[in-house]
């Protein structure tokens, strides 16, 4: 796949400012939330890292969103990030920011199990939408009671009963709950994992082991780490955090690795099939940079070959039902398709939207394959048509050389003995001399007849296809429809040598018991069928009696169609263009 041209336009330029804008937002926000938290206190080597998490996502959120501007996973990325650090809040110093904190302490949870599992389409499938809406609520619901019910848990003024007995029964649910989800991703994660090809598995199991090992740190850790090891709790932060600062690093790589390239919702594409003086590059390329997808193959179809055909001239196979196929279509035909890779690119509306883009300059491909395919099919006639052309010279040439013309040299002979033979045997001699002449110019007339047939010249066409049904061997029957129309003669030779050609085949080859010749003409179109009731099988590739008739109606502007099913006969039809 070529190089592919990098384009600036405006939209790219409205959403690179767009991104400096959220780039120095989070720096600023990061070094506020530095200087609301208490790093001086025992435990400030870990406060002092906290910007550094939300820094990580907002980085690998705009990686990603640039990246790729029509996947939802930058944006993702970001709302992530916020949402971590919102939740981190509530380590600060200022009572309204540990409400905050309160809050969204558990969503940050939730809000990275929503990433893992979106990866890397940005959508969610139905069974991990339902384990996301679950992490949420649990992180945001189940999480109320620590504040609400507890004057002494993460922010007491929220404090609306004083129940720590039922807060705690509830945390516990919480903490089940959410261990039920984490393990419900974990399954989902490693299913995807296994179920991807080999290509995908380079980018998607990396992220999918870690993101299994972050979701089931929380519920391992809690359960065993801290109450069955007596792991120190705060260590088990520190892991913690260190595993969800990854995430975003792991993400990030995974769509550097995965080839995504840049797309900004298939404008670059538009701009560039639009361009007068575009580049030189192929439009498969253009297409696999627009949907960020490096496994994107593009086909045309040509209808000789019955197949979309791609840049290298290969078949364009349906892929396997997992992949993405795609049809494109223009005043409702198929012009063209394209598979691609379905995880990578969920969106079935951006594809549609895509096929769209490309359809003119498809079918510009289209139309320049199918002028390429009739060019060498032309150049290719037209030269069984000259090597044709030279076997009848060469045949010609022998039969008049070692026919006629010897028949002539040996009547010249005779002629010469006659006058010097004796009076006596002369009548005898002139008689037999005449019958050799008769018999010369019956060879002659024969030789004419098999170039251009008397009764064609002199009668027409049906009265000599009639010519031809008479001489079958099995019952045959001409049906004329011509009403007795005015038909050019060099239409009418090719039509004369259309039949000749479909009764000496049914005579040779088809076991045929009856045959029926079809003549008609509507305006300027002359129709010969040559049908039968034979063993079928014919085909136009095989043998050059059949390629040979093609090519001399295809150098007339006509079409040559056969059908021939096995057992079921043989149609042989002819359509040539005339003027009536």
């Amino acid at each position: 796949m070529g190089p592919v041209p990098r384009i600036r336009f405006a939209l790219r330029r409205s959403l690179d400012r767009a991104l400096v804008v959220i780039a120095v937002a989070a720096l600023l926000l990061g070094v506020f939330q530095y200087a609301v938290m208490p790093v001086d206190g025992p435990v400030g080597f870990i406060l002092r890292w906290l910007p550094v998490i939300f820094w990580a996502y907002i980085a690998g959120g705009i990686i990603a969103w640039r990246r790729r501007p029509s996947n939802p996973m930058g944006f993702l990325i970001v709302v992530a990030g916020i949402i971590i650090y919102l939740g981190l809040l509530g380590n600060a110093t200022i009572p309204m920011l540990q409400a905050i904190g309160a809050i969204f302490a558990s969503v940050a949870l939730a809000a990275t199990l929503h990433l893992l599992l979106a990866f890397p389409s940005g959508r969610l499938t139905r069974p991990a939408l339902w384990i996301v809406i679950a992490g949420y609520v649990v992180a945001v619901v189940l999480q109320a009671p620590h504040y609400l019910l507890d004057p002494n848990g993460p922010f007491p003024p929220f404090a609306i009963a004083d129940a720590p007995a039922l807060a705690a029964i509830l945390g516990t649910v919480q903490d089940v709950s959410g261990a039920v989800v984490m393990v419900a991703a974990a399954v989902v994660l490693f299913q995807r994992a296994r179920r991807a090809d080999r290509p995908q598995r380079r980018v998607l199991i990396p992220l999918f082991v870690y993101g299994i090992v972050t979701v089931l740190y929380t519920p391992v850790s809690t359960f065993l780490g801290v109450d069955l090891l007596g792991m120190d709790p705060l260590v088990r932060t520190v892991i913690q955090l260190a595993l969800i600062t990854g995430i975003p690093v792991v993400v990030a790589v995974g769509i550097l690795r995965g080839g995504f390239a840049r797309t900004s919702e298939l404008e670059e594409l538009a701009t560039w099939l639009g361009s007068a003086t575009r580049p030189s590059v192929s439009l498969e390329a253009l297409l696999a940079t627009a949907l960020g997808d490096p496994t994107l193959k593009l086909g045309v179809w040509v209808a000789e070959r019955d197949a979309f055909v791609g840049d290298d001239g290969a078949e364009l196979g349906r892929p396997a039902a997992d992949a993405g196929w795609h049809v494109i279509e223009r005043d409702g035909r198929t012009i063209g398709a394209f598979t691609y890779d379905a995880q990578l690119q969920a969106d079935r509306d951006v594809v549609a939207r895509a096929g769209n883009v490309v359809a003119i300059a498809v079918e510009g491909e289209q139309l320049t394959a199918e002028l390429l395919a009739s060019r060498e099919a032309l150049l290719r006639s037209r030269e069984r048509i000259v090597e044709a052309a030279d076997r009848e010279r060469r045949r010609i040439a022998g039969d008049l050389h070692d026919g006629l013309q010897a028949q002539l040299v040996m009547l010249a002979l005779e002629a010469h003995r006659l006058a010097s033979a004796p009076a006596a045997d002369v009548p005898a001699r002139a008689l037999r001399l005449r019958a050799d002449i008769d018999a010369a110019a019956s060879d002659l007339r024969a030789f004419v007849h098999d170039l251009v047939p008397a009764a064609l010249i002199e009668r027409g066409l049906a009265a000599a296809a009639e010519d031809l049904v008479d001489r079958m061997p099995i019952a045959t029957v001409l049906e004329d429809e011509m009403d007795g129309a005015d038909v050019d003669p060099a239409v009418e030779n090719t039509a004369y040598h259309v039949i000749a050609e479909g009764l000496s085949n049914i005579v040779k080859h088809a076991h045929a018991r009856t045959a029926r010749v079809h003549l008609s003409h509507d305006r300027d179109l002359l129709r010969v069928e040559i049908i039968d009731d034979g063993s079928g099988t014919a085909a136009i590739d095989h043998g050059t009696g059949l390629r040979g008739l093609a090519d001399r109606v295809d150098a007339a502007g006509g079409v040559l169609t056969v059908r021939s099913e096995p057992g079921s006969g043989t149609t042989l039809r002819a359509e040539l263009p005339c003027a009536s």
